[in-house]
């Protein structure tokens, strides 16, 4: 491993290099540790509004997972676990210990398995818009039209997957602003990182961890997610022996993006107890 130039607490892109891949992430504030993990089609950017609200009391680190934003695309046999490795071994390099970890979507899959694997590392997990995996919160047929269709879409000019995939994360409120955003930011997604991503959390059944987390645990969902609805929500929250659970009125899948202050304030409050 070995770090790059610029990898400084300054608000810009750092970047390191963890088992050959490269991973890109963002570094800002000072304070106690908070690890954001996004979600699938995304990078460190859709953490905007938490990388500039919660600095202020937190050292919050945003990466770019392998085969998103600036770091490097995974080899096509990388699964869940190796994410999760491939985190811990970025912590390790810059001397991250006992983080508050956040994860949305895929994030929060991820932040799972991370706690399967790294038991001693997180210190409290926050589940935003969370699954137990695709296969371990989704009918088998569902996870079969939904890989199949994500593969396709890996083909698709990047337009057009923006085009598709940003009304299902959103509330038919959202301001116009905030898709626009989320659509430049899906525009850059990688096809050989997307597909590796899709293959990883439709394979992913995570149900057995849920009862065995031992941290405490906020699970947060927007009220009209239509990608992860309610109904897996409070099934999670039945499974976490540790976990509370936040409803946020009126939002859908990217509550952290749609209703920021409320998923901030929410975070805060959270962290504030459980530390």
């Amino acid at each position: 491993m070995s770090h790059e130039p610029g990898d400084r607490r300054n608000g810009r892109m750092n970047e390191v290099s963890v088992n050959g891949l490269k991973i890109a992430f963002e570094r800002r504030g000072a304070g106690p540790p908070l690890v954001l993990l996004h979600g699938a089609l995304s990078d460190s950017r859709s953490w905007r509004r938490q990388l500039d609200d919660l600095s202020d009391d937190y050292d919050v680190i945003a990466w770019d997972a392998p085969g998103c934003g600036r770091s490097s695309d995974p080899p096509e046999g990388f699964r869940l676990p190796d994410y999760a490795d491939c985190l811990a071994a970025l912590l390790a390099e810059i001397a991250v210990e006992r983080p508050r970890v956040l994860g949305l979507s895929f994030g929060s899959g991820l932040a799972l398995e991370f706690y399967r694997r790294h038991p001693a590392v997180p210190r409290t997990l926050v589940l935003a818009s969370a699954y137990a995996g695709w296969a371990g919160s989704l009918p088998p047929e569902e996870v079969r039209e939904r890989l199949e269709k994500g593969l396709q879409q890996s083909e698709w000019p990047s337009e057009k997957v923006a085009e598709a995939f940003v009304p299902t994360l959103y509330s038919t409120s959202v301001p116009d602003e905030v898709m626009k955003e989320a659509a430049g930011i899906i525009s850059d997604f990688h096809p050989a990182g997307m597909r590796v991503m899709l293959k990883a959390f439709a394979e992913a059944d995570l149900r057995d961890i849920l009862p065995i987390i031992e941290v405490p645990t906020l699970l947060i969902y927007g009220e009209l997610d239509q990608r992860s609805p309610l109904t897996v929500a409070r099934e999670l929250h039945s499974k976490i022996p540790t976990s509370t659970l936040v409803v946020i009125p009126g939002v859908g899948h990217e509550c952290s993006t749609e209703a920021p202050e409320a998923f901030n304030a929410e975070v805060r409050s959270f962290l504030a107890s459980a530390s």
